[in-house]
This record gives structure tokens, sequence and C-alpha cells, in this order.
């Protein structure tokens, strides 16, 4: 089989072509009207989240009965050397469950996973939907002339059902990824089967029209070799049937590199609305920054000159490859792409429990994924996260596009309802945690003074002091003690670097913890310094103020630890 959106990430490195002069310094200070390219509608103006709903279990009734989707090897049930599952979702609020042949939960409850073909399932997770402000489900749609095709077409109706149920909006998301005869069959699929959910108050509508979203045109990999020509064609047969077309496509689209062939500016443009991929692209808010200077600006600029909306996809992180930081990844592309005007929000993905991507309900502690399983809950940064938080994430992030809450950079949401913070976390603070600075020289950025790694390290602009590296906890935590470090190797010769330490409670407004001296870094004693604040504070974000290097003529730092004692 092809290689598929669902088991690969791809490179993670951002195209850095620009249009019409995009950088920073041309973005809003307050949220933009949404651009004029169409009106508010069930797309434009709204949160649409993807919906797989493909999940099945042995004995849940399903046309496909295997463990579809939990197991490697779908006939035999999920268990640590059998298994899809890159994060465990939280089950208390379905009413079947199905054992697996993993060990008991933490708690010592049994490990039991959802179907998606229980239709109090999908009952369920739209439900969510409505109590969270997710407006709109993309349900998606691979190739349904093959076995699965039974399973999805009655979650066709079923996804309906609950729409109509809970006074949500869907839409039929085609995926491409390995469907050889698509460019006929694709046709067949939506006159003979989805086009009749139209009919349905329920199904989607932007600008009048059903909204239909192809997914997978103009990848650079062997799972989608079309060429531009049938695509075009694909894409203009669903407007000639009055369609509103919505394109997921590559991330560097715009400039026809990286994941995107060559030759697909046409097809591109050819769509209503534009929706590049994102996941695995970044891991932090760096790089959510670098992407808004990089891509989505230009993107929205590009978009905006055709006449097409820009719908970018907005990703909590990988849960399982510890990205998220209780929220701060997702929320800074929240503000990053409401302050640039765009059309609208992809969530990707709602129930996407196989990439670690959900913001579905997820299992909060240790105590309610399988023991020895290897899998993270809510809490592996330290802070503890109620199992909604992305959910009630995007509804805040929903509401700020908006315009029903102001924009703001610092995250409202907070990880336990009814104004509960997150406990004080131990060990280091600033690990892994949203890293800023003045300035950075090529690519040394601030990331690495958090990423735990002592061989990288960042430095500031040569030449132009003062200046400084921040680090953002994520919420306020008693600070005593920080351990400064350059890198270990004997090829840095003792140095000092004359620091002081600032504190501030919302990223603005900066005291002084520790005043300005010399910090003295020696490799033959670790090449480290530490700062011992005169008294324990409590911060939320942590700025070492760089004044002077007797090695170098710039702030350097490979590591920044913070310390509660």
């Amino acid at each position: 089989m092809s290689i598929s959106r669902r088991s690969v990430i791809l490179s993670a490195l951002a195209g850095t072509a620009t249009v019409g002069g995009w950088s920073a310094a041309t973005t809003a200070t307050a949220a933009p009207a949404v651009a004029t390219a169409s009106p508010p509608g069930d797309v434009v103006g709204k949160v649409t989240v993807g919906y797989q709903g493909w999940f099945a279990c042995k004995g849940d009734g399903a046309p496909i009965n295997s463990w579809w989707h939990w197991s490697a090897n779908a006939g035999q049930p999920p268990s640590p050397s059998n298994t899809t599952i890159a994060s465990w979702p939280e089950m208390k609020e379905y009413e079947k469950s199905y054992a697996t042949a993993y060990g008991n939960l933490g708690s010592g409850a049994p490990a039991t996973l959802f179907s998606s073909w229980d239709q109090q399932t999908v009952d369920t997770h739209f439900r969510w939907m409505q109590e969270n402000g997710c407006d709109t489900a993309a349900l998606q749609r691979f190739n349904p002339f093959g076995a699965e095709g039974p399973t999805r077409d009655a979650m066709a109706q079923k996804v309906r059902q609950s729409a109509e149920a809970h006074g949500r909006k869907f839409y039929i998301m085609y995926d491409v990824t390995d469907w050889t005869a698509m460019q006929s069959q694709i046709k067949d699929d939506w006159t003979s089967k989805m086009k009749a959910h139209t009919a349905s108050g329920a199904y989607a509508k932007q600008n009048g029209k059903p909204v239909v979203c192809i997914w997978g045109f103009g990848f650079s990999d062997p799972g989608r070799p079309f060429e531009p020509a049938p695509c075009l064609d694909v894409v203009n047969w669903f407007k000639s049937q009055g369609c509103y077309v919505i394109g997921g496509v590559p991330t560097h689209w715009r400039t026809g590199t990286e994941d995107s062939r060559p030759g697909f500016s046409d097809v591109y443009h050819a769509f209503n609305m534009i929706s590049p991929w994102m996941v695995g692209r970044i891991s932090n808010v760096d790089q959510a920054d670098q992407f808004y200077r990089d891509n989505n600006g230009p993107d929205q600029l590009d978009c905006d000159a055709h006449g097409i909306d820009y719908q970018p996809c907005v990703i909590p992180g990988d849960l399982q490859g510890r990205a998220r930081a209780h929220g701060e990844l997702m929320w800074r592309q929240f503000y990053n792409l409401v302050r640039i005007g765009v059309q609208g929000f992809y969530i990707s993905m709602f129930d996407e429990y196989n990439e670690g991507n959900q913001i579905a309900k997820t299992a909060e502690t240790a105590a309610d994924v399988p023991t020895g399983s290897g899998i993270w809950a809510l809490d592996e940064d330290g802070t503890r996260c109620s199992s909604d938080y992305y959910l009630r994430l995007t509804n805040d992030g929903g509401r700020m596009l908006k315009g029903q809450i102001a924009l703001t950079a610092v995250r409202p949401t907070v990880p336990l309802p009814g104004g509960g913070g997150p406990t004080q976390p131990t060990g280091d603070l600033a690990l892994r945690r949203p890293a800023t600075a003045s300035s950075t020289t090529q690519s040394y950025g601030p990331g690495n003074a958090v990423d735990g790694n002592a061989g990288t390290y960042w430095e500031s602009a040569n030449n132009a002091f003062p200046q400084w590296l921040q680090v953002d906890l994520g919420s306020a935590y008693t600070v005593k003690r920080l351990v400064l470090a350059l890198p270990p190797d004997q090829a840095w010769a003792t140095r000092t670097q004359t620091v002081a330490v600032l504190g501030s409670a919302n990223g603005t407004t900066f005291t002084t913890l520790s005043g300005a001296a010399g910090r003295t870094f020696n490799p033959a004693s670790g090449n480290t310094a530490t700062i011992t604040l005169p008294a324990a504070v409590t911060t939320r974000y942590v700025r070492l103020q760089f004044t002077a290097n007797t090695g170098w003529p710039a702030g350097q730092l490979s590591s920044l630890s913070v310390y509660a004692d």
C-alpha cells in the first residue's frame, strides 16, 4: 500500500517564499474582519473539525467485522504489540465498549475501546461538538469501492443523523490516497450515493452551495500520483454540479515545492477554498510563528488575490510526541491565524487517536491508560488537564475567530474547569516550554535552550547588546533557582556573560528577580552557572537579559533550567 497522510509524518521544514512583501510587521494588533471572498456560511467564519468515524471492533455488527484502525492486525484485538493507537480515549461516556488485549488501566479498570459503528458513539461525539463550538464536521471518505465501502456508506448516514440531532453541519471530504480509478469513481460515488445527503438541512452549504472537499491533489508522494489534468477535471466537474469545492492541499501548495508537485497552480486556484495540510509540520510555538511568517500570511494574500477562501489547518499537537505544551501550541496557531484574517479553521483532527492529534476527550492521567503501554495521558508535561481540555480550547479559539472574545496571545482556557489551574510540576519547569528571544543568529533559535539537548544552543544577533531569551512556563509557578548552561564541549572556552533574571505574569510587564551580574561558564566544571533568587517568586514568564559576553559578542545559551527549589 502507498504512503498515506494517516501513517507518515512528512518534513517539518517550512517554505520561505513570500507574497506581497508579507512579514510579521504587517500584522494587525486586533482581529481583522473576515476577508470578502465569501460571506459567512457553514465553513467561512466557522470552526470545522476533521471527523474520521473509522473505528470498529469485533462484535459491533459493522460490515468490516474487524478492529478497524485500532489494531495493526485488524483480525486480533489491540495490544502493546498489535496496535495503531497513539492516544487513549477517555471512555466514561460510551454506553458500549469492547475489551482489548491490553492490560488494565492504571486505575485497575479493564482497557476497553469504543466503536464508531455504534450510533451512541457518533451521537456522543456530535454532542461534544455542540457543547464546544465545533460548527461543522468534515467526514473523511476514502476509496469506497473496496472492502471498507459498506461500512463507510453507513457511517455517512450515522453522521448525518447525529448532525441533525445536535444542530451541527457536516460535509463529505474525499481523500484520494491510493484511489487508482479516482477520476471516474469519485464522480460516480457522489452522484449515486453521497449527493443524496445534501437534502439534509444539516449538510453544510457555503454561498448557497453544498460543500465538498477533495484532499490529496498535488501531494508529491506515491499514494497520490495524479497529473494536474485529471485533478482539474474533477474540481471543475464538482463545481459544474453546483458544489462549493474545498481543496485539502500540500503545505507548500503556493510555491509548488517540498510536499507539493510542480505544475499544480491551476488546480489549486480552481478551488473555492484552500486548506493546506499541517500535521507533522510544527511541534512548538517557535515553529508556529515561523509558519505564520513564511506560510500563513503569504497564503492568505495569494488566496485574496485569486478570490479564494483560506481555511488553514490547526493542530493540537502530537500528544505521544509531547508537543502540546498543555494548549500553548494550539493557542498560538489560533492567535496567529485570527490576526491575519483567515476565513475559517480546520481542526485536525477531532477523533484521530491513531496520530495522537485528537481534540476529542482523552485520558487525563496514567490512571486512565493501560499500564505499561507507553501511551502518554494529557498530563504528560506535569500539568493536569481535563479530558475535554482541547475541546474547550477549540471553543475559545472559535470565539476569537468570530469576534466574540478579544484577540489575545494569552490562552484564556484553564487546563481544569471551574477556574482550577495546573498543579506545580516537579523538575525542570522550562523543559520543552515555548521559548522566544529578542533575536537569533542563523539557525540557533531560542527553542534550543529548552530542548533538553546540551549540544544545541541559542545565539543572539552579534554586536547588539542588550539581548534577551525568554521561556513561558505555561502558568504561574513558584521559581527559586535557575541553571544556565553552554555546550560542555571543551571548544567552548571559559567566558563570563552578564545576565539579569526578570519575571512576568503576562509576558509584557517584567520585574527584576535577580540583578545583572557576571555569570561564569567554565567547561572544566560543566559549563554551567546557577542563579539562586533571593526569595522564591511566583511567575509565568522567565526572561534572561544579556548585556555582555567575554567570549563572543552575543548572548549564548544551550540550556535554561528553572526549578522551584
